[in-house]
């Protein structure tokens, strides 16, 4: 299996390729500064199609790429389309609109939960994957960061989690759920909420998760959370071959790409420009 996180500037992309060549696409921002798009990437990689598409969040920098993608629905088709379901395309777009005109990735989403609307009866196979998707629900929440969706994936030696841009109140809920706290003391790579933000920095959370390593995506260091805080909740792991690193950013990295096997022999980052 490989993860690939992508360097999108302050958003996120994430694409993961299953033992058997099933693909997934964890949200779809975009990086204008250097012209990365996820459609173009998958197109030159000779994807054709994406398994499963998960929103985490709900903000145009989850979901900038979107446009471009759904362009190409006819070369690289998404089969099953996951969200948080707990509020209707109407509830979504009225949050929305309270902070200003909807943008191009947001009304490329809402157009696709038009058509995306039938029960899923024979879902696409993950060789050796697991993944587990948890969330807040609508109206305990009414804010899109702690409506986002937190998603686990589990193969042999990897465990990652991926946490949308979810703040304190939506941690300290989820944090409550004996099956939520089970699979976080399983993450050995955490990638942080709200782009390693302070709003979704919880000290709690890392007294049932003790990650390898600690990933962040962001375009500048904007906290001390982003490097700090979150260096001593982390054991380390070499990085390209050599230093150990705690923490791991898109902005000094670039796109990283974890791999690993069915036989469990351990797991791999390096930054692949």
């Amino acid at each position: 299996m490989e993860i690939r996180i992508f360097d999108v500037a302050r958003g996120f992309c994430a694409y993961v390729i299953a033992d058997n060549r099933n693909t997934m696409l964890i949200d779809c921002g975009a990086n204008a500064e250097t012209g990365f798009s996820p459609a173009n990437y998958l197109r030159s990689r000779g994807c054709t199609g994406i398994e499963r598409f998960f929103v985490l969040n709900y903000d145009e920098d989850h979901l900038s790429g979107l446009p471009a993608l759904r362009s190409t629905s006819d070369l690289i088709p998404i089969r099953v389309l996951h969200r948080n379901p707990s509020l209707s395309p109407a509830q979504l777009s009225s949050i929305k609109q309270e902070t200003g005109p909807l943008g191009s990735g947001m009304k490329s989403l809402l157009a696709m939960l038009e058509t995306y609307t039938a029960p899923v009866t024979s879902p696409p196979e993950f060789t050796n994957l697991e993944f587990e998707v948890f969330q807040n629900n609508y109206p305990t929440f009414k804010d899109t960061n702690n409506l986002s969706l937190v998603l686990f994936l589990h193969h042999c030696a990897i465990s990652v989690v991926f946490t949308g841009d979810l703040e304190k109140a939506g941690w300290q809920e989820l944090l409550r759920r004996g099956e939520f706290r089970d699979h976080l003391a399983r993450v050995n790579v955490f990638v942080a909420s709200h782009h390693g933000r302070e709003s979704g920095y919880v000290k709690e959370v890392f007294d049932y998760c003790e990650p390898d390593v600690i990933i962040i995506s962001d375009e500048s260091k904007q906290y001390d959370t982003q490097e700090i805080d979150y260096n001593q909740h982390a054991s380390g792991i070499p990085f390209n071959g050599s230093d150990v690193r705690r923490v791991l950013t898109t902005r000094k990295d670039g796109m990283m790409t974890f791999t690993t096997n069915s036989s469990g022999l351990g797991y791999l980052v390096a930054t692949a420009r």
